[in-house]
Formats: structure tokens, C-alpha cells, sequence
């Protein structure tokens, strides 16, 4: 009887536990499949800014919701190219969140896919090292698309994160200022199962590749193989 209790008891422990990591997985296949089916647009995202940017953030489905005049909360993943100079292959993702009041007036009550390319090292550090308000703490831009879209503009150039949107099959470049972009401390350890912070997940190789993750480094190693920044 004392066995079946003991038993017992680690189930109820565990149960909560996997059903945890398992929400997290579904987050990151998720990401994997939104990252393909844009990459795989024509008119979608440049391939020369793709080819340039040292990670990249994928949000599926944030969804509007109301707090005072409205405000949104999104959960996806970071994923980085690896080596100290972001040359490597596309590596471990990180879990992360996007919030603030200017990303619930961009979706207009519609759940929205957000694609966001952090561009230049600096960019990446500060990502991955704090909480970042988007156009503060960090130069952002809504970036330009299309297959003739150029990355020679002042914006473009000067931006260290480009950002775009996808609702209702429509695919645009967004402006996400005064948005807000942070390392999902609990998530991260959900799926990975210890305290991990975002550089010991992607600049460390602190955890092994999870197979949900997998998808989405295949398709940016499919689509952008090597970084051709300058």
C-alpha cells in the first residue's frame, strides 16, 4: 500500500511537469511551421535581409486581449546562427515572450504571426542578455518585402531588428515599437528542464537540440546556410 501511494504521489508530481514541457514543444513545432510556410512565399521576406540576419524570432498566433486600451501577449522562440560571430549553422532556440500595447493595436483583434530579424551582433547581445523594448533599447523597423525589395535603405541599415506580420494570409513588414521583447525564463525551463537563461541556451550550448526545435533549424538552414553580413 505505502508503494502505490509513493508511486502515486511522483505521478501527480511528474503529470504537471510533462504536461508543461509538452505545451512548450507544441510552441516550438509551431514556430517551425510558420518560419516555413513564410520562407516558402516568394514575396515574403527578402532573402538578401534572411541571408544578413544573425537570428531570428518567431511569435505564432499572439492574440489581442484587453487591458485598459488593449494590449498582447506572445510566446514563441529565438533561434540564432551559431559561433561567437553568428557564422555557424542555425542552432538550440530559446524560448521568448512579445508584449505591450502597440502589439495589440497592430492585430486588430486577429491572431497574428510575427517574424523578427535581428540584424547586427549588437542586436543579438541585447536580446539575449535583457529585456528589450523594441525601438528604445534597441533600433527597430518594419522591414521591407518582396523579391525586388532592397536592403540599401537608411531604415533598413540602420535597424537592428526588422519585423513583420502575417493575418488572414496577408504578409507585411509592422512596426513593433515600444513593444516589448524578453527571454521566457519559465518556459525555457518547461522544456528544458532546468534554469537556463537565453545565452546559456544559444551562445553556450547548454541543452542538445529538442526534436520539436528541429524544424525550424532545418528550414533556416535550407533557406539561409551561411551569413552574408558584412
Amino acid at each position: 500500500m505505502t508503494r502505490s501511494w509513493i508511486a502515486a504521489a511522483i505521478l501527480l508530481i511528474l503529470a504537471p511537469l510533462s504536461l508543461a514541457q509538452e505545451k512548450e514543444q507544441e510552441r516550438l513545432e509551431q514556430c517551425g511551421m510558420v518560419m516555413k510556410e513564410i520562407l516558402d512565399v516568394p514575396d515574403a521576406i527578402p532573402a538578401e535581409l534572411l541571408d544578413k540576419a544573425e537570428c531570428v524570432v518567431v511569435f505564432p498566433s499572439v492574440k489581442k486581449f484587453a487591458i485598459g486600451i488593449g494590449a498582447s501577449y506572445g510566446r514563441g522562440a529565438m533561434i540564432c546562427r551559431g559561433g561567437a560571430d553568428y557564422t555557424g549553422p542555425w542552432g538550440v532556440p530559446a524560448l521568448y515572450a512579445l508584449e505591450g500595447a502597440n502589439v495589440g493595436f497592430q492585430l486588430g483583434g486577429q491572431a497574428t504571426d510575427f517574424v523578427l530579424l535581428i540584424m547586427n551582433s549588437k542586436g543579438a547581445r541585447s536580446v539575449l542578455s535583457s529585456k528589450v523594448k523594441l525601438g528604445a533599447d534597441a533600433a527597430a523597423a518594419a522591414g521591407p518585402k518582396g523579391r525586388t525589395a532592397t536592403a540599401a535603405t537608411d531604415v533598413v541599415l540602420k535597424a537592428e531588428i526588422l519585423s513583420y506580420s502575417r493575418s488572414r494570409g496577408l504578409f507585411a513588414g509592422v512596426s513593433l515599437e515600444g513593444s516589448t521583447l524578453r527571454s521566457d525564463g519559465g518556459a525555457n525551463k518547461n522544456l528544458y528542464r532546468k534554469e537556463l537563461d537565453a545565452e546559456d541556451i544559444i551562445l553556450k550550448g547548454a541543452v542538445a537540440m529538442p526534436p520539436s526545435a528541429r524544424a525550424l533549424a532545418d528550414v533556416l538552414n535550407r533557406k539561409s546556410p551561411k551569413n552574408l553580413s558584412e
